[in-house]
């Protein structure tokens, strides 16, 4: 029997910053209200009170940006650049909780007041094995490693004390024939690129038919 390689999602935090000095004003409150008393974020890099105070000098800043005082504007954009710069490092924050705890990292993440976005993180290499289509036949899939590349195949059937070559191919797919129906055995694969041979992946097994 094989043994199916579940993928499993790792949850990605977003900062979704708007242009608008007013709309990134509330959007960092949003952030620092989530957070605030949060079990999920028990000492926020930056803290909270720092993106507060940052939050409190952008606001200053806009008001008087608007007055177009001389210099006003100026000093507007470096408060905008610091908070932005805060946010970012908080969203790093977040992120690294999340990922400690993946089962709830989605939620983890929403109840910063941030976005969320899941991207598939699969293993780096998928080695499969399944019955042939004739008794005594074993059919191989692995992850393809490059476009241009070969792949060796080996098989045991001592339990890897031993390994037996089969023929090399082009794809990274193969059938093994000619294998004794009710015995287990063990399969691995390495793959070969214009930068040489690869490592040996991970074994997998099956009972012949």
């Amino acid at each position: 029997m094989t043994t199916n390689i579940k993928i499993t999602h790792r949850s990605l935090a977003s900062l979704k910053l708007p242009t608008k000095v007013s709309a990134l004003i509330t959007y960092a409150q949003g952030i620092v209200k989530g957070m605030t008393n949060n079990p999920s974020f028990p000492s926020p890099t930056p803290t909270l009170a720092q993106v507060t105070t940052a939050i409190d000098e952008l606001q200053a800043a806009e008001t008087a940006a608007l007055t177009r005082a001389k210099g006003a504007a100026a000093i507007r954009n470096e408060k905008h650049t610091a908070l932005v710069a805060l946010l970012q490092q908080l969203r790093s924050y977040i992120q690294a909780a999340a990922d400690a705890n993946v089962e709830n990292g989605a939620s983890i993440i929403q109840s910063a007041g941030i976005a969320l976005k899941k991207t598939p993180v699969r293993p780096k290499r998928v080695f499969a094995a399944k019955f042939g289509t004739v008794s005594g036949s074993v059919h191989l899939v692995a992850e393809a490693a490059a476009r241009r590349a070969s792949y060796e195949w080996q098989y045991s059937t001592d339990g890897g004390k031993t390994w037996v070559q089969a023929p090399s191919t082009l794809q990274a797919k193969t059938t093994v024939n000619g294998l004794a129906p009710s015995t287990t055995v063990v399969f691995r694969y390495r793959a070969v690129t214009k930068t040489g041979e690869g490592d040996w992946s991970l074994p997998t097994q099956i009972m012949v038919k």
